[in-house]
């Protein structure tokens, strides 16, 4: 194994507001009759539809799988009362890892930065993470300080020709916890060698198992298409994480990437469930962020994880530092962003 850099940045997170301010559930206050947002017979489609009582309760985690926490007084970006997620326990036992997709086919909506950085907070309480680069463009790998170009063994060779030991492409990170499977352009050549591989779709997870057992979250970056790489993913995934830039296009791409993970689900992988959608690059002073936001949890409920990551000045400079906002700006309102969405992933999974 060797030893990688450090992360590429996030966004940070907004600030809440009152409960007097504005409804318990829903959309954030109504802004001034200039500014009023149309209502849903003037709002253009989106291609999603509201889920009703019977879905909220079959998706929904909260008050689902994960026991209740309180609430605090003050609604957060969602216009929901946040949640006070509480620090999770040491982990006694590692091994039997959650595979997560970090998947999005619109590019440039903080997939990389959100695998990065939701990965180091993770281990930060504590969790052995793994991360995954199954994008061509080696982001991740990058991201992490790696020199992805200069690599001889990368997922690539995990992946066609299957002599290559995921050992030998292993690398650890600065992040103490946190290990890294890197990629490079090598990898955009995989699609065309695996088409005519008998279950080809299965390839990855079949990489990925022999160490499943060394930690407890493995999270996937994919590419920002639905090809046979990110089928790949969603087939070896437990869940799939959204991240959504807070913006009326990556709204409307939504219920076309929700149909692909229907599709494995049926097809490939029956134990592939919706895990959450966090929204990025949210800002608060935007009457358009907010109307996606209401849009969004409109649709999805409790999926939508109270944690909204919004925009922040230290990134840049964490980005060319080459490490996680949680250690190149601990105290940032980025890191706790992330920290927040760490709990309330490790909440709702039980690890």
């Amino acid at each position: 194994m060797t030893t990688a850099g450090a992360a590429e940045p996030p966004y940070g997170a907004a600030a809440g507001q009152s409960v007097a301010a504005q409804p318990r559930y829903g959309a954030p206050a109504q802004p001034p009759n200039d500014t009023q947002p149309p209502n849903d017979s003037d709002a253009p489609p989106t291609g999603l539809r509201p889920v009703d009582d019977a879905e909220a309760a079959s998706e929904t985690l909260w008050g689902g799988g994960a026991p209740p926490v309180p609430e605090s007084g003050e609604l957060g970006p969602t216009g929901r009362p946040l949640r006070l997620v509480p620090d999770p326990p040491p982990v006694a036992v590692h091994g039997n890892a959650l595979i997560v997709a970090m998947c999005n086919q619109k590019g440039g909506v903080g997939k990389t930065t959100s695998t990065i950085n939701l990965g180091a907070a993770l281990a930060e309480y504590g969790r052995r993470v793994l991360l995954v680069d199954l994008d061509p463009q080696g982001a991740l790998s990058a991201g992490l300080g790696v020199a992805h170009h200069d690599l001889d063994n990368t997922v690539h060779n995990l992946l066609v020709g299957g002599r290559t030991s995921i050992d030998d492409v292993l690398m650890h990170t600065k992040v103490e916890g946190m290990d890294l499977l890197p990629s490079n352009i090598d990898l955009s050549a995989a699609e065309i060698q695996l088409v005519n591989e008998v279950g080809r779709e299965q390839t990855l997870g079949r990489a990925l198992e022999p160490v499943r057992d060394r930690y407890d979250y493995i999270l996937i970056d994919c590419q920002p298409s639905l090809g046979l790489l990110t089928v790949n993913a969603l087939a070896c995934s437990d869940g799939v994480i959204i991240p959504m830039e807070c913006e009326y296009f990556s709204l409307r791409g939504l219920a076309l990437l929700n149909d692909t993970v229907e599709k494995v689900r049926d097809r490939l992988n029956p134990r592939l469930s919706l895990y959450g959608i966090v929204v990025t690059m949210f800002d608060a002073r935007l009457l358009h962020s907010r109307q996606v936001m209401s849009r969004v949890v409109e649709v999805f409920g409790d999926v939508v994880y109270d944690t909204a990551i919004a925009r922040t000045v230290r990134f840049p400079d964490a980005s060319v530092a080459g490490e996680p906002i949680t250690t190149w700006a601990p105290k940032s309102g980025g890191a706790e962003a992330y920290r927040a969405m760490a709990r309330e992933v490790i909440h709702r999974s039980g690890r």
